[in-house]
């Protein structure tokens, strides 16, 4: 039962991609070489909020794990905020402002994850490796587009 209030955490989080789509404005962009092909998106946010859902369950069955979820639920809210500030408001430096503090609190959550279960921490790294992409396509966008 638990798992699934995450996956639906995960799926609240996701709408906001069915809501504020790329479109025409996204496509229109100037963007960097590294940027992935327009399928990897969703198949990567399904990898990562299936990933994510399977870490918060798990949490919840480790003791002292109070810090970390909180981490969790500060980076679903912060990855629920970017889309529609990103693609909905088109507003580039808010999305990267986001995105870097949204990076920063996976990195935490990563890292106290792996001192209570290594396999938890494993399990969120895909994350923050996606984040990393998805920061460096934002700045690049952010610097290319003014």
């Amino acid at each position: 039962m638990t798992f699934y209030l995450f996956l639906l955490a995960c799926c609240a989080a996701a709408t906001t991609g069915m809501i504020f789509k790329p479109g025409a404005w996204y496509e229109s962009l100037k963007k960097p070489r590294f940027t992935p092909p327009n399928w990897a998106f969703p198949a990567a946010w399904v990898t990562i909020y299936l990933l994510l859902s399977w870490a918060g369950y798990r949490l919840t069955l480790l003791a002292d794990s109070q810090t970390v979820l909180a981490l969790w639920a500060a980076q679903i809210a912060l990855n629920t905020l970017w889309t529609p500030v990103f693609f909905g408001a088109n507003r580039l430096g808010a999305g990267m402002v986001i995105i870097s503090i949204l990076w920063i609190v996976v990195a935490a959550m990563i890292f106290l994850a792996l001192r209570l279960d290594i396999i938890t921490g494993l399990i969120l790294f895909p994350y923050l490796v996606w984040l990393t992409v998805a920061a460096a396509l934002n700045f690049s966008i952010l610097r290319h587009n003014r």
